[in-house]
């Protein structure tokens, strides 16, 4: 699965990662001013064209990961798991019975409206939503396997950039330490039956597929952005001062 994330509030970004094909659009609710009226635009902009909404929550209580799945979000990513009390604390706040014990309200997009039935709803919403576990941290490494083990998510995300900060490496993307982490989290995941997620780009593509990853993140919307200007703005600029 492909998926492009996104930065920018205006659900246009969006629409246009979706509609040219992306599996998967993420937007960011740790580092990114959005609030829930932006991540639900992000949803229905998503949706029109078959794509996946994958929203990363702040760390905070259950109703920071809820939402934006009552909202209709496909899936959240929590950042930062440390341990895997940690990560059974996520489990227990993000699922229903007989896997957690996730608060009900089938009030709201996810549940129709109350337009399903109370427990095809809490089924549907165990079965068809997905939770990420972030881990980008030196710390969680020693519990990897456990965290792996833990019931009731779907996913491990490798994060290289927090990874290499917290080692005292930042931005060293080839460090050894982080390469090794990078490949750990594909097997610990691999082991336990659960999806393996992170950050690629066409260099690393091959590899990372190779290495056992099936959740690719190949860009961004500031980033694309920022390029488009800086080339056009020099391209026009070199014209301009002959």
């Amino acid at each position: 699965m492909l998926c492009f994330k996104t930065n920018l509030a205006d659900a246009r970004s969006t629409e246009i990662a979706a509609r040219v094909g992306f599996d998967c659009v993420w937007t960011c609710m740790e580092h990114v001013p959005n609030d829930l009226a932006v991540i639900e635009q992000q949803v229905w902009a998503s949706k029109a064209y078959d794509a996946d909404l994958l929203v990363r929550v702040a760390r905070g209580s259950y109703s920071d990961y809820i939402r934006p799945l009552e909202l209709d979000a496909s899936g959240i990513m929590v950042p930062h798991v440390m341990s895997a009390e940690d990560a059974k604390r996520v489990v227990r706040m993000t699922r229903f019975h007989p896997v957690g014990r996730r608060p009900v309200d089938g009030g709201n997009a996810d549940g129709a409206y109350c337009g399903i039935d109370f427990l095809e709803y809490i089924q549907q919403a165990n079965d068809q939503r997905f939770v990420i576990l972030q881990i980008e941290d030196p710390e969680p490494m020693e519990e990897l396997d456990e965290i792996a083990a833990v019931e009731g998510y779907d996913m491990l995300f490798f994060g290289p950039g927090d990874y290499s900060h917290g080692i005292g490496a930042p931005a060293q993307w080839d460090d050894p330490r982080v390469d090794e982490a990078r490949r750990r989290v594909a097997e610990a995941a691999a082991a336990h039956g659960k999806f393996a997620g992170t950050m690629a780009d066409p260099d690393n593509l091959q590899r990372l597929i190779d290495m056992g990853y099936h959740f690719l993140n190949i860009g961004a919307d500031v980033v694309a952005l920022l390029h488009y200007c800086t080339d056009m703005l020099e391209q026009c600029r070199a014209i301009a001062d002959r």
